[in-house]
């Protein structure tokens, strides 16, 4: 079970942490530690009270479970096959082109992005997270390139924002755009 309808927020302050864990892990992509310390938030009583305790845990977590939360996300332009069903959507994979087929990456946005993918993992240690919400995404490519300037600290703060970012869409509560702090209270 998931908690993408907001008026289910009362199953998952009532449900046992294992269970709040389980609803939880498809929004995250199961990071396994991150998602056992939000089910332990309870209750949330409202659906951005979840997200303003997840923004808050992520930032206040170890180095090492920062890294393992931004890891457990897909890489952009991963292959379809390797990406779980809610990062394919994400990502596009399932939207027509002009053919009606399924929209598939070009050759040249894989290769740019595998590149960016592997300096952006050098630099900084964790992949790069970012809120796709649905575009194309070459052009996300200009983002990813300036995102590779940044610091550690800026990267990892963005990265974590952009993964409560995700899991808010994910949840249905029709956030089309990344949402700030000051946002959730």
């Amino acid at each position: 079970m998931t908690i993408r309808d907001p008026e289910r927020i009362d199953l998952l302050d009532a449900a046992p942490d294992e269970a709040a864990q389980a609803m939880l892990a498809p929004l995250f992509e199961a990071a396994p530690r991150f998602v056992a310390r939000l089910a332990t938030a309870k209750p949330f009583r409202r659906p951005d009270r979840v997200w303003a305790r997840a923004r808050e845990i992520a930032h206040a977590m170890p180095d090492a479970e920062q890294v393992e939360l931004l890891d457990a996300h897909a890489r952009l332009g991963a292959p379809r096959e390797t990406v779980s069903t809610l990062s394919r959507h994400e990502q596009g994979y399932d939207r027509p082109s002009a053919g009606g087929a399924a929209s598939e990456p070009t050759g040249e946005t894989i290769a740019r992005l595998a590149h960016l993918n592997a300096a952006y993992e050098a630099r900084f240690g964790f992949r790069y997270c970012v809120f796709v919400a649905g575009r194309p995404l070459d052009v996300l490519i200009p983002e990813f390139e300036a995102a590779l300037a940044a610091d550690r600290a800026t990267e990892l703060h963005r990265g974590l924002d952009a993964v409560v970012d995700i899991a808010r869409a994910r949840f249905g509560d029709g956030a089309t755009r990344p949402v700030r702090p000051s946002d959730d209270r």
